[in-house]
């Protein structure tokens, strides 16, 4: 029903920014919750942000809450993730993903996302 594409990701330099994108399908993306992940070269997916239907709500990994942001605009299917401050353990392959059944942002399992995009890989140079 859904089909998410990422966009955004290359290379920075320690201390830069990226935004990267994610394209939605469907006319129902306000049906879902969103969320950001990463994986790391060798580690395990894990959880980046995330931000309600309407975007009222956001919440962040520790590791990144005073340096990411996450945003949509529904009218144009699209989920952001503003990244600033950008450090080299910040390199990872950004993975967006639907949850269509997440009553809150707390939700942050990678296996209660419905949809998964392909990934945009990060890679912060020192």
């Amino acid at each position: 029903q859904v089909q998410l594409v990422e966009s955004g990701g290359g290379l920075v330099q320690a201390g830069g920014s990226l935004r990267l994108s994610c394209a939605a399908s469907g006319r129902t993306f306000s049906s879902y919750g969103m969320r950001w992940f990463r994986q790391a070269p060798g580690k395990e997916r894990e959880f980046v942000a995330a931000i309600s239907r309407y975007g009222r709500t956001t919440s962040y990994a520790d590791s990144v809450k005073d340096r990411f942001t996450i945003s949509r605009e529904n009218a144009k299917n699209t989920l952001y993730l503003q990244i600033n401050s950008l450090k080299p353990e910040d390199t990872a392959v950004y993975y967006c993903a639907a949850c269509s059944q997440c009553t809150s942002v707390a939700v942050r399992t990678s296996s209660d996302m419905d949809y998964w995009g392909k990934g945009t890989l990060v890679t912060v140079s020192s």
